[in-house]
């Protein structure tokens, strides 16, 4: 993967090619000062959150009872956090917002804070205002990433190229994740298509697989192919009621972008897909291979959940800590040995 394919995959540059075929969304520059509260390694306060209104207790029902008084500390040694501001980057983002409907999906030049949903008040990457967009992006690695470790897989040893960081608005669609479908690109051919949500079982998916392949293999023909920058790439894309195709996101053909129900080596050489091949024989010769999860009994744990716990507690379960696991166990010993004694 070259650092040149990574930079043609950042939204504001294949979103004006594809305007048509995908959601609306406006893209904001993200000022340096921005950039570095993201990236400020402190105690999340979140900045951009409008003062909450105040609400007087009503009695209920004609209780008389006199309301409890909340007593709050007037301690001078208390210090109190407060958040910087950024009040002409904020009213960008409001008015993008609100020319938008009102509620936005963010992202920055490549990634969304998927791994960060679980932070939100609505469980959601649903936002409306700044503070929304601030607390998932403070608490993403997905966007500390794109920050930080945007050329992490590249293999070539070219300088890194400067980039302008932009924060990307998209207006707020309500996707059905069972409609969502990974493709993968080698040499301006559609080789591989993935359920996007490859944790769930979609029955529709399996009964639909061939007719879902050739509908997207047309799109593909038809509005991507020898358009895109590069010869190898990713692109997401979203399957309406209707049948209808429409574009989500470009990605880099290589380890940064997940495989899902495929593995990289088996993407780049090609040898698999094409025994795989004979799965599909009522489909087209041409048509690429397809894969969903077919059963109930393969359905998986999301990925994103992991990121809800400490980083320890990770390492323990899928055992990639040695050592940490060595002191639970002589943890758990020591306990026992109390017990007997």
């Amino acid at each position: 993967m070259k650092k040149e394919q990574v930079i043609n995959c950042q939204f504001s540059f294949w979103y004006p090619l594809f305007k048509s075929q995908t959601i609306r969304s406006i893209v904001l520059p993200l000022p340096q000062n921005v950039k570095d509260y993201l990236l400020d390694d402190g105690t999340l306060v979140v900045s951009g959150r409008e003062d909450l209104p105040t609400h007087s207790q009503e009695e209920n029902d004609g209780d008389n009872d006199e309301t409890e008084e909340i007593q709050w500390s007037d301690d001078e040694n208390t210090t109190t956090l407060t958040a910087p501001e950024f009040p002409e980057f904020a009213l960008k983002v409001e008015e993008a917002i609100s020319s938008l409907g009102g509620s936005v999906f963010p992202k920055l030049n490549w990634s969304a804070p998927r791994d960060a949903y679980w932070i939100a008040m609505n469980s959601s990457l649903k936002c409306k205002c700044l503070s929304d967009i601030f607390l998932l992006f403070k608490s993403s690695d997905f966007i500390t990433r794109d920050l930080t470790q945007p050329f992490i897989h590249c293999n070539d040893d070219s300088p890194d190229p400067s980039l302008q960081y932009e924060l990307i608005l998209r207006k707020w669609c309500e996707l059905i994740p069972g409609a969502e479908f990974r493709c993968f690109v080698k040499e301006n051919k559609l080789i591989a298509i993935s359920q996007r949500d490859y944790t769930q079982y979609y029955e529709h998916i399996s009964k639909q697989k061939e007719e879902i392949c050739r509908c997207i293999q047309k799109f593909f023909r038809k509005h991507i192919q020898y358009k895109f920058f590069d010869e190898d790439f990713v692109f997401d894309v979203y399957r309406d009621s209707m049948g209808r195709v429409w574009i989500i996101d470009f990605n880099p053909f290589g380890e940064v972008t997940d495989s899902l129900l495929y593995t990289w080596e088996e993407l780049r050489s090609g040898n698999s897909l094409k025994n795989d091949q004979t799965e599909g024989a009522a489909m087209e010769q041409d048509c690429p291979l397809f894969r969903c999860t077919n059963s109930n009994l393969t359905v998986q744990p999301s990925p994103y959940l992991s990121y809800r716990l400490p980083k320890d507690f990770v390492d323990l379960s899928t055992g990639e800590d040695v050592h940490k696991l060595i002191d639970l166990l002589k943890l758990k010993r020591n306990e026992q040995d109390d017990e007997e004694s």
